[in-house]
């Protein structure tokens, strides 16, 4: 009887001892200890800008593939390295100073030019950064077009490549000196001021400013005037991008046409564009005058 006690006791220390290191579903006493310390230790992995994908970790012990003939020193070895390569993976891993610097850094604002200074640019842009926004951003879209129309002399009217020219140059002062664009629908060919422009571009003085100028000026014939008025600027070379700049340029004509001191949205406003190409009696085509208006839609 105390035979068997003793027997039972020795048998129940061995398998306290022992089962914790052979039980279960680990690997064979004969299968490589390094496939034991991998197959425990946990999956890691860390977020970097929303994609999730598996890290290496370097730093887990080295166990070599050999095969041993002491089982129970075997599994005790293992099972220590196991709970090794478990601390080592535990450590932080969500800690991303990789790509600290790859934040986006904000595009720097466009230089201020002379015309923005004096329109108030700087004011602006420091108004919208003290609430922490930016200026506004330019818009996409296409103008409606001119129907190219030809004077009784002969002059070449508007077409619609001066007129998407002339919208494009528009908003990219606007949105440059943080001023709101202009729809690009509501950048509009007007008849009424191509009118008058074929009324000056017709003056038969080989002189090109006779006739040139706003409401009240007179041809060299003596034929009144007809047409609209508006914002004027010509010359040689010009297209609707330069004449746009010239009036940005111009403070009496920044005034009028972009008018600077309404610094909100302007979805309501929309800008008559016009101009001509050449004049009697020998002026060419190069030779432009354009027209430009602010109005309500």
């Amino acid at each position: 009887m105390k035979r068997t006690l003793f027997l039972g006791a020795v048998f129940t220390t061995v398998m306290v001892l022992v089962l914790p290191f052979v039980g279960g579903g680990g690997p064979s006493f004969l299968a490589p200890a390094n496939a034991a310390v991998a197959a425990a230790v946990p999956g890691v992995t860390t977020t970097v800008s929303g994609t999730t994908s598996p890290v290496t970790t370097a730093s887990q012990p080295v166990v070599a593939s050999t095969i041993v003939s002491d089982p129970t020193s075997t599994v005790l070895e293992a099972a220590a390295r196991t709970i090794v390569a478990e601390v080592s993976a535990e450590a932080p891993q969500n800690v991303d100073n990789e790509h600290f610097a790859q934040k986006p850094v904000p595009k720097p604002l466009p230089p201020v030019s002379a015309a923005g200074r004096a329109s108030g640019t700087e004011e602006r842009r420091a108004v919208l950064a003290a609430q922490g926004l930016s200026c506004p951003g330019n818009v996409g879209g296409s103008t409606g077009g001119a129907p190219g129309r030809v004077s009784g002399g002969g002059v070449q009217g508007t077409t619609s490549d001066d007129l998407a020219a002339f919208a494009a140059t528009y908003n990219a002062q606007r949105v440059a000196n943080c001023l709101y664009p202009v729809p690009m629908a509501n950048i509009r060919y007007d008849a009424c001021m191509e009118d008058r422009l074929f009324w000056m571009a017709e003056d038969p003085s080989t002189d090109p400013a006779s006739a040139w100028g706003h409401i009240g000026s007179q041809r060299s014939d003596g034929v009144p005037s007809y047409g609209c008025d508006g914002n004027l600027a010509g010359g040689s070379g010009n297209t609707g991008a330069t004449v746009a700049q010239k009036w940005w340029n111009s403070t009496p004509h920044r005034n009028s046409l972009y008018r600077p001191t309404i610094t909100g949205p302007v979805g309501g406003v929309c800008i008559y564009f016009a101009m001509t190409h050449g004049g009697v009696p020998n002026e060419p085509y190069s030779f432009t005058r354009a027209a430009a208006r602010w109005g309500g839609c």
